[in-house]
């Protein structure tokens, strides 16, 4: 199970089209394996914080600030694909 977030704050015109992405996304690559959640940094910003979030949209995989901005969507897939293939070797 791949826990995923996309840290958003409220104004941000590429985040409401970052969130679809990854919803998409996240369904396509992985279904039931993905848990995702939307962050308002605003609402949440010690968490935002500590996981080094300085723009939105970021997003994080299992705690993990990997994406400081919108990535083009064959990278999002490529490195969701990669992360699941690895926790199925665990």
């Amino acid at each position: 199970m791949l826990k995923l977030e996309i840290f958003s704050s409220p104004g941000c015109s590429k985040c409401s089209r970052a969130k679809q992405l990854l919803r998409d996304l996240a369904q396509e690559v992985g279904g039931d394996a993905i848990q995702w959640r939307e962050v308002n940094v605003l609402e949440e910003l010690d968490h935002a914080v500590a996981l080094g979030v300085l723009s939105t949209p970021s997003i994080a995989i299992n705690d993990e600030l990997v994406f400081t901005s919108l990535p083009a969507a064959k990278r999002l897939k490529a490195e969701l694909t990669k992360r699941l293939e690895g926790a199925d070797k665990k």
